[in-house]
């Protein structure tokens, strides 16, 4: 009785033997790990539960290092993958099964590995290094010297076109330069420019109504600064304008 129970059991065994060792396994797959410890595994394999997003099975944080274990513990014929690391990472320990190849590329490390004939493996320790605050300190730094030139430049600009602006309501329409006279002094040579004609003190003070004096006072200065010239005709003082 037992020896037919042991033939029945050795013969159920070399059936379904080729069964078990038929049963293989491939991956072509990428691994993505973002900021806060999320894997995404994409692409094609046919071992069940595999491929999955945003999950948190495959990754753990101690401090301030990040470890990252995806095993499983069968032979696949193939496999292939690409795993990428969160932007700012560097890698403290990694083991693999296959062989793999690491390179940087846009601020990021990739691991591309491939193997045959064995389990699938991947362990990485890594840390997310974070900006320095020197770094915006120098940032802050630079970004309020360019401020700096920028009002610089437009105190300047301002300060130019003031100037100029000053300097054309200095001048009339004829050309002459009120710059540096006073109230009295600019009323003269506007009626004197507004006649063309010579005028004499009297006209000029009966068609301003100033004193005399204040006439006089004033004619003077603007005579000495090369803007009128006197004509003396009989008793009088014949007033033009000097052109320039």
């Amino acid at each position: 009785m037992y020896k037919q129970v042991f033939l029945l059991a050795l013969l159920f065994t070399i059936i379904c033997l080729p069964l078990t060792s038929a049963e293989t396994y491939f991956a072509d797959i990428t691994i993505d790990v973002d900021q806060n410890g999320f894997v995404t595994i994409d692409g094609i394999t046919n071992y069940l539960g595999l491929l999955e997003k945003n999950t948190e099975n495959y990754t753990s944080k101690k401090q301030s290092y990040w470890f990252l274990n995806i095993t499983k513990e069968v032979n696949f014929t193939d496999f292939i993958y690409v795993l990428t690391l969160p932007e700012s990472s560097s890698i403290n320990y990694i083991k693999s099964s296959g062989s793999i190849r690491i390179e940087e590329m846009q601020g990021k490390i990739i691991v591309r590995g491939f193997g045959e004939n064995e389990q699938l493996s991947i362990q990485v320790q890594y840390q997310i290094e974070k900006i320095a605050e020197s770094e915006f300190a120098k940032f802050d730094f630079v970004f309020l010297i360019l401020v700096a030139i920028i009002i610089i430049l437009i105190a300047v600009l301002v300060g130019i076109f003031i100037k100029e602006r000053n300097k054309s309501q200095e001048l009339n329409e004829e050309g002459f330069n009120f710059k540096g006279l006073n109230q009295r002094q600019k009323q003269i040579m506007k009626l004197l420019i507004d006649n063309k004609t010579p005028l004499t003190q009297t006209d000029i003070q009966k068609m301003l109504n100033i004193p005399k004096a204040a006439v006089s006072r004033n004619i003077g200065a603007l005579e000495l600064k090369g803007l009128i010239e006197k004509e003396q005709i009989g008793m009088s003082n014949l007033i033009r304008i000097k052109k320039p």
